[in-house]
């Protein structure tokens, strides 16, 4: 059976994703699948710099708004949903088009990996986090290096969640982590993927344009939006509100700091955000990298699309 053929349009922030997404899905009858890791939760869409709903009227977009904001979603619990919406699209004729700036999240969904922690066990992992307590983050790594001593070098002794999630899988297979995870590598991929990377050819042009967008998102109202979350009940400590702008806007609205000092320290966190986006992309082979050097043209961007055979899929 032939691997399900896709496109990733990819690359830091405020770089035209989404626009250059719908340009491709409109002329390739595609549709998007989005791949952000905070796009996912409903009610955060300007932090998030969500599409518009004028731009899903246009084209229909998928793995967006799937999940409230105090739900912890892992890497593997969103390539299951992601896997479906791409196999539904493209059992239908079209075009699945994952857009987005979460590396991990696009590689994982290519390589179509099978997770270890899906095959959990919620009673046994109970009893770990209880012998965790009562033993001691030293003792439990140390456990773990006698049976994965690869996996454990490579884990913090307080990092409790994965070293647990590594004896649960050792207990539960009689197979270590390491090993799952290099079977698992070993494996084609699920997914033959053209992949676009969006980027500036200056970095400092790159940091300009995430400041406007930073300064646009204060002026459509992400104060509001994030006072909103807070008002309703979502936990200021939960994994959505740790996102860039969120956990910033929130100390403003705290009285911790000012909105003139939070915007600072969101251009701060979303340039260096930027920068750990463009190292990861630069692992990506055969990729079709697409450097503007003012304002982003999308027509010039398309024509070399199209004249790259990057969607011919050989």
């Amino acid at each position: 059976m032939s691997r399900g053929k896709i496109l990733v349009v990819c690359g830091p922030t405020a770089v035209g994703k989404t626009r250059l997404g719908i340009e491709l899905a409109g002329e390739y009858g595609g549709e998007i699948v989005s791949a952000d890791s905070m796009q996912i939760y409903r009610r955060m869409d300007i932090g998030t710099a969500k599409a518009t709903k004028a731009e899903r009227a246009a084209v229909p977009h998928h793995m967006l708004d799937v999940a409230e904001p105090q739900e912890n979603w892992s890497v593997a619990r969103y390539v299951e949903e992601a896997s479906r919406c791409c196999d539904d699209i493209l059992a239908r004729g079209k075009l699945p088009i994952l857009v987005g700036g979460t590396g991990l999240y696009i590689d994982s969904l290519i390589a179509g990996r099978d997770f270890a922690e899906n095959d959990g066990d919620a009673k046994l992992r109970e009893q770990l986090n209880a012998r965790f307590d009562a033993l001691g983050a030293e003792a439990m790594w140390e456990k773990l290096k006698a049976v994965d001593s690869a996996r454990a070098e490579k884990l913090a002794p307080s990092d409790r969640r994965r070293i647990v999630r590594a004896l649960e899988v050792w207990t539960l297979t009689g197979k270590t982590i390491t090993a799952h995870d290099e079977e698992t590598r070993r494996l084609p991929p699920r997914y033959e993927a053209g992949c676009i990377v969006l980027t500036y050819a200056d970095r400092a042009a790159l940091y300009a344009r995430i400041d406007r967008r930073v300064d646009e998102m204060a002026e459509q109202g992400l104060f509001e939006e994030v006072e909103a979350l807070l008002r309703s009940g979502v936990p200021a400590d939960c994994t959505a509100m740790q996102a860039i702008g969120y956990k910033e806007a929130a100390r403003a609205l705290r009285g911790e700091i000012s909105r003139s000092d939070a915007l600072d320290l969101i251009k701060q966190a979303s340039r260096r955000y930027a920068k750990r986006q463009l190292t990861w992309f630069r692992r990506a082979e055969g990729a079709l990298w697409i450097e503007w050097t003012g304002e982003p043209d999308f027509a010039a961007a398309m024509e070399r699309i199209r004249t790259s055979g990057l969607t011919a899929f050989d």
